[in-house]
């Protein structure tokens, strides 16, 4: 019923701007991304946050207090914020946050928000799942060339130096023009894009208009170069893949004659009798040879 839902509301969605929000922990992901939604709920639109929450590595809990860090923006009726735990999903992303954004496009919100973790491999599945990819920076962060060596930045359609204010406002400037500066150094992501660099305060809401006002500017860079179209259905495309990994996934290890051979296969790999490649490859191949045979007629 779920996916028939879902299917039903494909033509209904897809008329929001889409922006992929990341940067290292403590950088201010959540206090920016409500400084964004209130902003441009004074404009007339309706934004959906879609915050995925870390989760723990020893006991696989997340605090989800999305809701209580975006505490304006949460009482906002014209805002919905729904926080995902990471756990169990590859990347850190959750698993439905597709299928989330879907819904929300179809509820009537036209900007939607995604806010990754901030490490790992979220970055590249959020960013094969939105318009336009933003990544937060410190005023601080040091050498910019390390920066630019890190993929984020590479994949990144535009960087925002946050916490721009008090003592921080000189060095946010100076890491602007080091930044823009490095920036010639690795090819755009985009062909005929060049990634801008801009600084703001969340904290102090200062900067947040010129980061929306990049946003659309982005946006109408894709619409007039034909590119919105085919970006769209790479996501579509990326989603079919991600959904077929976890698909086969799911049934590999529900299988019970897998479940049983696994146990066996992990204590060989741990007692150095077996090399983990080839038990991956007889797990695979037992999988596969308890899968059943195609029927010669057609039904």
């Amino acid at each position: 019923m779920a996916h028939e839902l879902v299917t039903h509301l494909l033509p209904h969605s897809g008329a929001s701007v889409r922006i992929g929000i990341s940067g290292v922990p403590g950088v201010g992901k959540s206090t920016f991304v409500e400084a964004l939604g209130l902003h441009l709920m004074t404009k007339g639109h309706r934004v959906a946050v879609l915050a995925v929450d870390p989760s723990s590595q020893i006991s696989g809990g997340s605090i989800m207090g999305d809701k209580v860090r975006m505490e304006h923006l949460a009482r906002n009726p014209a805002s919905f914020i729904r926080p995902s735990p990471s756990a169990g999903s590859l990347g850190g992303v959750a698993r439905k946050t597709r299928e989330s954004m879907l819904l929300c496009e179809a509820a009537g919100y036209d900007v939607v928000l995604i806010e990754t973790v901030g490490v790992g491999q979220s970055e590249v599945a959020v960013a094969e799942m939105v318009d336009v990819f933003l990544v937060l920076m410190l005023p601080n962060a040091g050498d910019e060339i390390q920066g630019i060596k890190k993929g984020i930045v590479e994949m990144a359609d535009l960087l925002v130096i946050n916490k721009a204010d008090g003592a921080y406002r000189t060095a946010a400037q100076q890491a602007q023009r080091s930044l823009q500066n490095a920036l010639h150094f690795i090819r755009s992501r985009r062909k005929g894009w060049t990634t801008p660099v801009l600084t703001c305060s969340a904290l102090e809401s200062e900067g947040i208009e010129d980061v929306w006002e990049m946003v659309q500017q982005h946006r109408n860079f894709l619409q007039e170069a034909n590119l919105l179209d085919d970006l769209r259905a790479d996501q579509m495309e990326a989603w079919f893949f991600s959904s077929l990994r976890e698909e086969i996934m799911t049934r590999f290890y529900q299988d019970p004659k897998i479940s049983a051979q696994l146990k066996t296969s992990l204590a060989e790999i741990r007692r150095n009798r077996r090399s983990p490649h080839q038990a991956a490859e007889a797990l695979a191949q037992r999988f596969l040879a308890s899968r059943p045979k195609e029927s010669s007629s057609c039904s």
